[in-house]
């Protein structure tokens, strides 16, 4: 089992910044997947960034130039630093750990991001 607890969400205006964290506790392999993903209301849920644990990066178009994902091995913790934020990304942001077929989501983090 593997339980991911997110942090670092909240409301902020247009152009501010804000820098999320997820914390992976249990079970960890090495060579595992973390990241984000995030779901607005009415919407699905999409992928913002994967990082795995060697540093490779899958992100989506709108993550590009204006969010940035990293990690530390070591604390076993994902970071997702968001800048120049618009309202559009207005989400629950959810955590994703991912090794093989296992697959945990974390509770989600709430970003608001106000005009």
């Amino acid at each position: 089992q593997v339980q991911l607890v997110e942090s670092g969400g909240g409301l902020v205006q247009a152009g501010e910044s804000l820098k999320l964290s997820c914390v992976a506790s249990g079970t960890i392999y090495n060579g595992n997947i973390m990241g984000w993903y995030r779901q607005a209301a009415g919407k699905q849920r999409e992928l913002v960034a994967l990082m795995t644990s060697g540093g490779t990066i899958n992100s989506a178009d709108f993550a590009k130039g204006r969010f940035t994902i990293s990690r530390d091995n070591a604390k076993n913790t994902v970071y997702l630093q968001m800048n120049s934020l618009k309202p559009e990304d207005t989400a629950a942001y959810y955590c994703r750990y991912l090794l093989g077929s296992t697959r945990y989501w974390g509770q989600g983090t709430q970003v608001t991001v106000s005009s």
